[in-house]
C-alpha cells in the first residue's frame, strides 16, 4: 500500500496487510499464488479467510460480497453477513475458506448469450487472489470471476486472466531464446487508463429525461459558446470541481487506487483523471471502481458525473486512453527501446510482435471498443477514426525502414530545445512527438490505445490485445526455437514482419479524409464504422481459431459475446428512441405549441388594436414554429412506426442493422427541427435546461 493511501486509512487487504495478518508460511504460499499463478490449497484459503474477516470487522465491515464483472458492463455484488448460527441459539461472526473461494449467486438474469437456458439459475463466483480485496462502506468486497454451471465464463475478468496467461507463456519463451529469462518468473502487461468525464449540476440533470434514462442528451442546440476558444483545456479548475476532485482522490486512495493526474479537458464541463500504472487485471478492477466512485462522490457535491461517450453534440466526447505495456516481474519493460533501439534486438522483436498483432487483428481491436455510445465518438474529429493504425514516430519508423532495406541507420540526434529566454532551462527534445489522432500510438515505452469509450470496461480491449500479441510471440517462438543460426533467423523474421505489416504504420493526421481513403483503398485496412459492422467479425474464422487456441474463449463463449453485444446495442438505441418520443410528445411539442399559441394571441391583439401594423416578426416566427411543429410531429410518427417494425425482427444481427440504418436516421430527423425550435422559443417556455446551462452551470 502506498504511504499516501495509508494516511487515509487502509481499506485494502493488500500485500502490507496480508504480511501483518498472516502466518509467514501462509503469506509465502499466497504470494506464490499471486506472483506465479500456482494453485492455492484449502489450508491457505481458510487461514486467509479468517485473517481477512478479522481485518474487515476491525475496519467496520459487517458483510462480505463476491464482487464480479458480468457482461452488463458494470459490476455486481450480493451481500452476506458475517454471521453463522451457533448451537446455543446465538450467532457468531464467521467466514470460511470455502466462502472465500466460491460463491453461488443467481445467474438467471445476467446476459449469457445463449450459454444458459433462462430456467438455469445457478452460477458460480470464484475468488481471484491476484486482485486485492477491499472494504466499501460496511462490506468486504472480494474480486471474483463469474461462470455458469457448465463452466463457461459469464464475465469479463475470466477471459482477461486467460489472455494474460497466454501472453505470459509466449513471452517467457521469447525471453528464454535471448537468454534473458534467468530470475524471471512471469511477464505481465500493465495498464494506466486515463478516464475522461463530464460534470453537470444535479438539479439540471434531474430535469432532463434523456440524461436520466440514457446518459446523453438526445436534444439540444449548440450554445453561443462551446469549445472554440480552447480556454477550458488545462484551464483553472473551478472551486466546486476542485472540491470534487479532492474528495474523489481521497476516496480512491483509500482503496489503493492511486489517482495521479487531474485536469480540465477540451469541452466545457469536461475533465480527466489518470491513475498510476498497475497490472492489467488490477487496473481493470480499479477502473470499474473508479467509475462507480466518481458518480457517488459527484452526488455528494450536488453534481452528476456523466460517463457516456457523447453526452453533448457539437463538443468533444469522452474516451479512455488505455496505456499498455509489457514487463517482467523483475521490472524490465520489454517495450523500452533503450538508448539505441536499432541495436536492441529483443525490443525490436516485441515491437514487431505488437505491429503484427495490430495488423492481423485490427478487427478484434476495433470491436473490443464497439458500443452504441462510442459509435457517436469515433471518427468525429475529436477521437481516433474507426480505422486502426499504429503511430511509431520518426525514429522508430526510420529504424524499421533501415532493417527492411538492409541499410545503415545513423541514429536520431538528441536535439536541445532553445527557448530563447536565459532564465529558462534547456532540455532535450523527445525523439518522437505525440500523435493524438492515432488509434494506437507508441509513446516511449508503451502503447496508448485511444479508441476506448469512457464508459467501456478496459477488460475487453486488453484481452484482445494480450491475445493478439501472444499469437505473434507464439509464431516467433515456434520459428526461432531450434534454429542453428539464431541471429540470422531473428534478423530475417523481423525484416519479414516489417515488410508484411508496415501498412498498419501511419504517422500522419488520422482526422484527414485522405487518410481514410488511403487506408481502405490503398493499404487495405478495415473501416468498421459501427457496432453492427464490427461484432460479426468476432466470429471470423481466423479470430475464432486464434482466441480458442490460446484458450481465452471457447467457441460457445465467442458466439455468446457477439449476441450479447449486439443485443446491448439494440436495447440501448431502443431506449434512446423511446425517450426521444416521450420528450418530444410530452415536453417539446407542448412547449413550442404553447409559445407559438401565445405569439398568435399577441399577434391578434396587436392587429385588433392597430390594424395597420405589419407584424412581420410575429408572422415569420409563428410560421416558422408551426412548420417545425409539423416536422417534429411527422418525424415522431415515423420513428414510432419504425420502432414497431423493429420489435418484430427476431434475429439480433438483422435487428442491429435495422437500428443502424433506420432508427438512428429517424432520431436525427426528429432532433433537427426540435433543436431549431429551441433556438426560436423563449427561454421561459423551454421545458428543460439547455446546453448553455448544462455546460456552464457548474462554478
Amino acid at each position: 500500500m502506498n504511504k499516501v493511501s495509508q494516511s487515509f486509512g487502509c481499506m485494502v487487504f493488500d500485500d502490507r496487510v496480508m504480511k501483518a495478518n498472516l502466518p509467514p508460511d501462509i503469506y509465502r504460499s499466497l504470494k506464490k499464488t499471486i506472483d506465479e499463478g500456482s494453485r492455492l490449497d484449502t489450508r491457505v484459503a481458510d487461514a486467509v479467510a479468517t485473517a481477512m474477516k478479522d481485518w474487515a470487522i476491525e475496519n467496520g465491515a459487517t458483510h462480505f460480497t463476491h464482487w464480479f464483472q458480468p457482461l452488463t458492463g458494470v459490476t455486481a455484488e450480493k451481500h452476506d453477513a458475517f454471521i453463522t448460527p451457533a448451537p446455543d441459539g446465538r450467532v457468531i461472526m464467521e467466514f470460511s475458506g470455502k466462502e472465500l473461494i466460491k460463491g453461488e449467486p443467481d445467474a438467471s438474469s445476467f446476459p449469457s448469450g445463449g450459454l444458459r437456458a433462462t430456467f438455469e439459475a445457478r452460477g458460480y463466483t470464484a475468488w481471484d487472489p491476484t486482485s486485492y480485496a477491499f472494504i466499501k462502506g460496511n462490506t468486504l468486497c472480494i474480486p471474483t470471476a463469474f461462470c455458469s454451471y457448465g463452466g463457461e465464463a459469464l464475465d469479463k475478468k475470466t477471459p482477461l486472466l486467460r489472455s494474460m496467461e497466454a501472453l505470459n507463456k509466449q513471452a517467457m519463451r521469447i525471453l528464454k531464446l535471448f537468454g534473458n529469462d534467468e530470475g524471471v518468473k512471469c511477464v505481465r502487461t500493465s495498464v494506466g487508463p486515463e478516464q475522461e468525464y463530464f460534470l453537470v449540476d444535479k438539479d439540471m440533470f434531474e430535469k432532463r429525461k434523456d440524461l436520466k434514462f440514457t446518459g446523453r442528451t438526445l436534444f439540444g442546440a449548440k450554445p453561443p459558446k462551446g469549445q472554440e476558444l480552447d480556454d477550458h483545456y488545462f484551464g483553472v479548475i473551478k472551486p466546486k470541481v476542485q472540491a470534487y476532485m479532492a474528495d474523489l482522490n481521497e476516496e480512491l486512495w483509500k482503496l489503493g487506487i492511486l489517482a495521479k493526474t487531474e485536469h480540465n479537458e477540451v469541452a466545457p464541463a469536461q475533465h480527466e483523471l489518470a491513475p498510476i500504472y498497475t497490472t492489467t487485471n488490477i487496473a481493470t478492477d480499479h477502473n470499474q471502481l473508479t467509475m462507480e466512485i466518481m458518480q457517488k462522490v459527484a452526488a455528494k457535491h450536488g453534481l452528476v458525473c456523466l460517463l457516456h461517450e457523447k453526452p453533448f453534440a457539437g463538443v468533444n466526447g469522452s474516451g479512455k486512453h488505455n496505456n499498455w505495456s509489457i514487463a517482467t516481474d523483475t521490472g524490465t519493460n520489454l517495450l523500452k527501446p533503450g538508448e539505441t533501439p536499432y541495436d536492441n534486438a529483443q525490443f525490436l522483436l516485441f515491437l514487431c510482435a505488437v505491429i503484427k498483432a495490430v495488423d492481423d487483428y485490427q478487427d478484434l481491436l476495433r470491436l473490443s471498443v464497439a458500443t452504441a455510445g462510442n459509435d457517436h465518438r469515433l471518427g468525429a474529429n475529436e477521437a481516433p477514426p474507426a480505422v486502426v493504425s499504429i503511430f511509431l514516430g520518426d525514429e522508430l519508423t526510420a529504424v524499421l525502414d533501415a532493417i527492411e532495406n538492409d541499410a545503415p541507420y545513423a541514429g536520431a540526434e538528441k536535439t536541445t530545445m532553445k527557448l530563447g529566454v536565459h532564465v529558462l532551462p534547456r532540455f532535450t527534445r523527445d525523439t518522437t512527438d505525440r500523435n493524438r489522432t492515432s488509434p494506437f500510438a507508441f509513446t516511449g515505452n508503451k502503447f496508448e490505445f485511444r479508441m476506448l469509450g469512457s464508459s467501456n470496461s478496459i477488460a475487453c480491449a486488453n484481452m484482445m490485445l494480450n491475445s493478439a500479441v501472444a499469437e505473434s510471440l507464439k509464431i516467433y517462438a515456434d520459428r526461432l526455437e531450434g534454429v542453428e543460426d539464431f541471429e540470422t533467423a531473428l534478423h530475417e523474421m523481423i525484416k519479414k514482419t516489417i515488410k508484411d505489416h508496415k501498412r498498419i504504420i501511419f504517422n500522419g493526421n488520422g482526422y484527414d479524409d485522405s487518410w481514410i481513403k488511403e487506408a481502405t483503398e490503398v493499404r487495405g485496412l478495415t473501416n468498421l464504422k459501427t457496432t453492427p459492422d464490427c461484432m460479426p467479425e468476432l466470429l471470423n474464422e481466423k479470430n475464432v481459431k486464434m482466441l480458442t487456441s490460446h484458450k481465452v474463449f471457447s467457441e460457445a463463449e465467442l458466439h455468446s459475446r457477439c449476441e450479447i453485444m449486439l443485443e446491448n446495442y439494440c436495447k440501448t438505441v431502443n431506449i434512446e428512441a423511446r425517450t426521444m418520443l416521450d420528450m418530444a410528445k410530452k415536453e417539446i411539442l407542448p412547449a413550442v405549441e404553447k409559445y407559438s399559441g401565445d405569439l398568435a394571441t399577441a399577434y391578434a391583439a396587436k392587429k385588433a388594436a392597430v390594424p395597420s401594423l405589419s407584424l412581420g416578426y410575429e408572422t415569420k416566427l409563428i410560421e416558422k414554429l408551426s412548420g417545425l411543429i409539423d416536422s417534429m410531429d411527422k418525424a415522431a410518427e415515423k420513428l414510432e412506426s419504425d420502432l414497431e417494425e423493429y420489435q418484430g425482427i427476431a434475429d439480433v444481427t438483422k435487428a442491429s442493422c435495422y437500428i443502424r440504418d433506420v432508427i438512428l436516421p429517424d432520431m436525427d430527423e426528429l432532433r433537427a427541427p426540435a433543436d431549431e425550435a429551441e433556438l426560436l422559443t423563449a427561454d421561459s417556455y423551454w421545458p428543460f435546461p439547455t446546453y448553455g446551462k448544462l455546460l456552464f452551470g457548474v462554478r
